[in-house]
């Protein structure tokens, strides 16, 4: 099967796991579009960077997400994104959410969330993490606005601020931002949705001095015509420095927006060059 052929299969195989109720099974997935299971997993991780399990995975996580903040009871959210035992939900819910299924429903009410704003030459860097890892770098020039940002996304958690032992994982940011040669190999809470994750894992393969553009990441995650979404997704990126998106550029060659300033782009890319 051609390559434009292959990517059709797998667009089918996305749209087929996202409008089932419970999980298709690999060989129920790979006979909808042709293949052998084993071709066909080898195809669908190669072209969506997931295997097909893995990108099940993260939609009904996504699903629960979305369900959550709606539903009267945890269970109903998690019947509603297809989990056919409240058990294997739990199994993996802190590694799903971040945070307890009922903390993440109340806007992430009881949760702690640490965090620290330090200085280097891009302006004021926030770094905030979970028990699971670093889940915001943000960048700008006000502190104040930094920390709004955050209680923002993280409306009821516990926000508690940096101990000494977290001034050094801040000072370990500002040192990425400072010497990009050397490797950022954090341990990252990274939430968002399925399609969001996808480009996102595309971004962390981006090496150090160099660039790509959005529709290179587009295809690279097999969905050629999903430009503007991609687009969106890096945007949406709330993990400055270690999921790269300043390395992405318009076909042009020109910088294009970035959602801490053009400005701070140009220069992380010039410290890369």
């Amino acid at each position: 099967m051609k390559e434009s052929g292959n990517v059709a299969a797998v667009e089918k195989a996305c749209r087929i796991i996202k409008s089932s109720e419970q999980t298709p099974t690999l060989a129920a997935l790979a006979k909808s579009v042709g293949m052998s299971p084993f071709h066909f997993h080898r195809v669908f991780s190669k072209t969506v960077g997931l295997t097909p399990k893995a990108f099940a995975c993260a939609h009904r996580a996504e699903r629960v997400r979305q369900s959550l903040p709606r539903r009267g009871s945890v269970t109903e959210a998690i019947y509603d994104a297809g989990y056919n035992a409240n058990s294997r939900f739990y199994e993996k819910s802190s590694e799903i959410l971040g945070m307890r299924p009922k903390v993440f429903r109340d806007g992430g009410a009881g949760a702690s969330i640490r965090f620290a704003v330090g200085e280097c030459s891009l302006g004021s860097v926030l770094v905030a993490a979970s028990e699971k890892g670093v889940c915001a770098i943000l960048l700008g020039d006000d502190p104040d606005e930094l920390v709004k940002d955050l209680q923002r996304r993280f409306r009821k958690a516990n926000l508690v601020g940096g101990d000494p032992d977290f001034e050094h994982l801040v000072a370990q940011v500002v040192g990425f931002v400072e010497q990009p040669c050397i490797a950022c190999d954090l341990p990252l809470d990274i939430r968002g949705t399925a399609f969001q994750q996808r480009v996102w894992q595309a971004l962390r393969k981006i090496p150090s001095g160099t660039t790509t553009t959005y529709a290179e990441i587009a295809a690279r995650i097999g969905l050629p015509k999903s430009v503007r979404a991609v687009a969106s997704a890096i945007a949406a990126n709330p993990i400055a420095i270690a999921i790269p998106c300043h390395r992405v550029i318009r076909t042009d060659g020109s910088l294009s927006g970035y959602r801490w300033g053009v400005t701070r782009k140009s220069a992380l890319l010039k410290k890369e060059a």
